[in-house]
């Protein structure tokens, strides 16, 4: 047995193979919010970061999960209190108040309370800058934050929210109805790809874990269990995984970019989507759609300085091993670009997990398939994982350095641009994911709210 000290109290790991039924329901019950990066239904399925995780820890203990989403945090907290789940996983922050109430998993990962605000608002530089009441959801992590600072800035003024979540305010403040709001520097990275009026500002509070919960009583063994867990994936590396996954693609915010993709799905997208849609039923056809804009823009006639043209960019060579006779036919390159991303997929390792091989296959479709063969060589080299995606962006750009170039197979390679490419695919298909899921969202909410 190893002791841990956990957030909230000190509790016992117990070993796997220790592990026994720890709900008499024979369930795992895992209370949740609606959210792209907590739980949501797409094509493939459900997905979300505390999803997986949960995924994962029901199969660690041998239960079959039961995710239960809820329409807001207070009835969640109460289903939590009165036993209907077993854990809350919902990209919650551990804050005093709820650590008296209930008990913590250590943290997934640590955030940034920051101030949101409008692009063409006067952002404020500090937090007695702030002249306007702010914003925020009632009985909400940002609210309790807000309570402790007025005993130091006593000119602090908030408005409670109540029935809104947290995007939802972040499109308010998009869409110039509200000027302040709060929220986590990630949730923000995030939707600054949907929102792209919307800006981060001071920061509130620093470094929050962001944590599970579980009762207050009778969750010893539940808690245990799920400290031994914790221990193992992140030895693992699963959480570093998908916190990449979810989070390491959307560093960065391109404001004009956002605009322009926004703009182009509305506009160029539709007369197009049949095609992606047939052609992409293999892959995803977002994807498809994805990587065609990173390529072309979804224009027709569009052509590089290397030769290579069209709404997949191909080379003459690779239409015509394709059998591609016009580039320049939008149906003709999209089936052409599909055949040769499925080309990628299927010459892949299999050691390679089917989560990440698309990301692969992209970076082999751009920069070449040696060069991604010479980077997972030279991953293994660096003590780094061949298979994982988040590794490889770290190898990528070392085929630009001579130290390293000139004893791989393929030689140079533009490492640098093919992280920027796939990166971009990423971020252009999660907009596409996000505007499916909004309307999904809303109707499952509204179904929700329904019910009570």
């Amino acid at each position: 047995m190893i002791l841990f000290i956990g957030g909230c109290r000190t509790s016992v790991i117990v070993p796997p193979q220790e592990n026994q039924t720890i709900t008499k329901s024979h369930i795992l019950r895992v209370g949740t919010l609606y959210g792209s990066q907590i739980y949501m239904f797409n094509d493939n399925g459900p997905s979300g970061f505390d999803f997986e995780m949960a995924e994962k820890f029901a199969k660690y203990i041998g239960l079959p999960l039961d995710m239960k989403p809820y329409s807001d945090r207070s009835s969640l907290f109460r289903a939590l209190e009165q036993g209907k789940v077993d854990i809350v996983a919902a990209a919650f922050q551990q804050t005093p108040r709820r650590s008296r109430r209930f008990r913590c998993s250590p943290p997934l990962y640590k955030v940034d309370q920051v101030l949101i605000y409008r692009k063409d608002t006067r952002a404020p530089v500090n937090i007695d800058d702030i002249k306007e009441p702010i914003s925020v959801m009632a009985d909400s992590s940002y609210e309790e934050t807000l309570i402790e600072l007025k005993q130091t800035h006593r000119n602090l003024t908030w408005t409670p929210i109540y029935g809104k979540d947290n995007e939802e305010l972040l499109e308010m403040v998009d869409r110039g109805e509200i000027k302040y709001t709060i929220s986590d520097s990630t949730i923000v990275k995030v939707n600054q790809r949907f929102m792209p009026e919307i800006r981060k500002g001071v920061v509130i509070e620093k470094q929050q874990p962001v944590v599970w919960m579980l009762p207050a009583t009778h969750s010893d063994q539940m808690l245990s269990q799920l400290l031994s867990f914790w221990h193992q994936e992140r030895k693992a590396g699963t959480i570093e995984f998908l916190k990449e996954k979810y989070f390491g693609h959307v560093k960065k915010f391109d404001y004009v970019d956002t605009r322009a993709f926004i703009r182009a799905v509305s506009s160029v997208l539709p007369q197009y989507q049949p095609l992606f849609e047939l052609h992409g039923k293999e892959l995803d056809w977002r994807k498809l759609a994805a990587a065609s804009y990173q390529e072309s823009h979804w224009k027709p006639a569009a052509r590089s300085f290397t030769g290579v043209r069209g709404m997949m960019m191909l080379t003459s060579r690779t239409a015509k091993e394709l059998g591609i006779t016009d580039r320049l036919d939008p149906a003709k390159s999209i089936r052409g670009g599909a055949t040769y991303l499925k080309n990628m997929l299927n010459k892949l390792p299999d050691a390679i997990p089917e989560n990440q091989r698309m990301w692969f296959a992209l970076a082999s479709y751009n920069i070449g398939f040696g060069h991604v063969i010479d980077a997972r060589k030279l991953a293994v080299k660096l003590n780094l994982n061949p298979n994982a995606w988040r590794d490889l962006k770290k190898v990528l750009p070392l085929l630009q350095q001579r130290k390293y170039y000139q004893k791989l197979k393929y030689g140079y390679g533009r490492g640098k641009e093919v992280v920027h490419y796939v990166d971009s695919i990423r971020r252009y298909y999660d907009t596409l994911l996000w505007i499916d899921q909004q309307s999904t969202r809303k109707q499952l909410k509204q179904s929700l709210i329904a019910t009570i």
